[in-house]
């Protein structure tokens, strides 16, 4: 509730940040409704368009929302309070596996590529006015996308996975566009979003990825784009299969104009085969508007923030075109760095995708012999259904156990939990499952799906 908490400014962007600075310091609470526009202007003694204004601004940044004749309010979770910081302390002796993380162990030596694109800086170095990417990352980018069906289409580097997300929204929509994600879906999706001025607008999956009907509902209910991932869902681990991308490109073809985003993480880290929603009958984009990307940080290390994307000329060009009003570049010497990983790595791809596929499988045969149903086909982690995170969460950590709560990547889902099993010795899975078993009681837990 507001409680007495006292609105203060003059002008839009002063009621703005007193507004934000309540919400920082928990003086104004996450559900809390904000007064009338007329009554604020009243009590500020300003006009009622300013204080339209003022929260026009909170609503873009994320901060409120609004509904209509019910008025604005604090968002649940601000974007001053992002989902990530949503996690338990690691007590001495746990188990930490709540972070995400790859396995360093099955991380390249960086040190190599690192030594081959510093010489290249030092025969020819990157100055102002020169071209953006690297072409010889560029080409490695080409040949995988074409190897894997994707339609021709112009390139963008840019600082990872969300970057380039960022970027597109920003270009491609306008504050309150709707935008279909994955629920359970990635937390910092979801935080950015409401941060754009955007509406999420939630679609369950399955194993196999988005289910067809509610993606088709949120389209027809004014969804101006969809952001799905391929494979190595975060956090359930689902993976499209090629039946449900051809019932996938069906339901986005009834929707020419809809943005589709792909966000193809996992590349070089799983054993799945891209199932590519973008392309349509003989070849050709499914949708107008269109890009798939590709990232380094799970198959070479998070601090490599690169990813390459591709898509039509009007949404890598509108990337492009933001980036060098910003930015300007992604590091040469990083991309140079990239590129020689990309070349040097390919073989031990397969290696790595195993050794994550051997960890997964241990944990959910294991949480299987206790009766608990648990869901990654691909990637780092392993979703597991309950009926109450909190309980589940701190009886496993009283067991040494830490894992990620499963409200960090929820919008309308029912409670779970999220495992890293990144580096699971997969002869630790026997003793996690009967720990989470005797959590969760002779029941098991919440067999439903994710």
């Amino acid at each position: 509730m507001l409680g007495e908490y006292t609105f203060k400014g003059s002008r839009a962007s002063d009621i703005a940040a007193g507004i934000e600075e309540g919400v920082s310091g928990g003086h104004l609470l996450p559900g809390s409704a904000l007064p009338p526009l007329r009554e604020l202007a009243e009590q500020l003694g300003v006009n009622p368009n300013t204080v339209a204004a003022a929260y026009r601004l909170l609503r873009d940044r994320g901060v409120i929302e609004t509904a209509g004749r019910k008025g604005s309010r604090i968002r649940p979770r601000p974007a001053l309070a992002p989902r990530d910081q949503i996690r338990l302390p690691v007590p001495p002796g746990a188990r930490d596996l709540s972070d995400g993380n790859p396995d360093r162990a099955l991380l390249p030596a960086l040190a190599p590529a690192l030594a081959v694109a510093a010489a290249a800086a030092d025969h020819n170095p990157v100055l102002y006015g020169q071209p953006a990417a690297d072409p010889g990352l560029l080409g490695l980018a080409r040949a995988s996308y074409r190897a894997d069906g994707v339609p021709e289409g112009p390139l963008a580097v840019a600082s990872g996975s969300l970057d380039t997300i960022e970027r597109i929204l920003a270009t491609q929509l306008r504050p309150g566009d709707q935008v279909a994600v994955e629920d359970p879906g990635w937390g910092s999706l979801f935080d950015l979003l409401p941060a754009l001025g955007l509406r999420p607008v939630p679609v369950r999956l399955d194993d196999e990825g988005p289910l067809p009907d509610p993606l088709a509902a949120a389209l027809a209910a004014g969804a101006r784009a969809v952001i799905v991932t391929s494979r190595a869902q975060n956090p359930t681990g689902a993976a499209l299969t090629p039946a449900r991308a051809g019932a996938l490109r069906t339901v986005l073809a009834a929707h020419p104009g809809v943005l589709l985003i792909e966000d193809d993480h996992g590349h070089g880290m799983v054993d799945q085969p891209y199932q590519p929603l973008c392309r349509g009958p003989q070849g050709l984009p499914v949708t107008a508007r269109w890009a798939v990307i590709r990232s380094a940080a799970k198959a070479y290390g998070p601090d490599l923030r690169l990813s390459v994307a591709t898509g039509d000329v009007d949404t890598i060009g509108r990337v492009l075109g933001r980036q060098r009003l910003g930015a300007g570049w992604v590091s040469h010497l990083l991309q140079r760095t990239v590129a020689e990983l990309w070349r040097t790595d390919a073989a031990p791809a397969s290696e790595v995708a195993a050794a994550y596929g051997a960890r997964r499988r241990a944990l959910i045969a294991a949480l299987a012999a206790h009766g608990i149903a648990a869901h990654g086909v691909s990637g780092l982690n392993v979703w597991v259904p309950v009926q109450d995170e909190s309980g589940a969460l701190a009886a496993l950590v009283q067991r040494g156990w830490v894992a990620a709560p499963g409200t960090r990547y929820r919008l309308e889902s029912p409670p779970g939990l999220r495992l890293t099993v990144a580096s699971l010795d997969p002869a630790d899975a026997p003793r996690l499952a009967a720990d989470l078993a005797a959590v969760l009681g002779a029941g098991g837990g919440d067999s439903r799906p994710a």
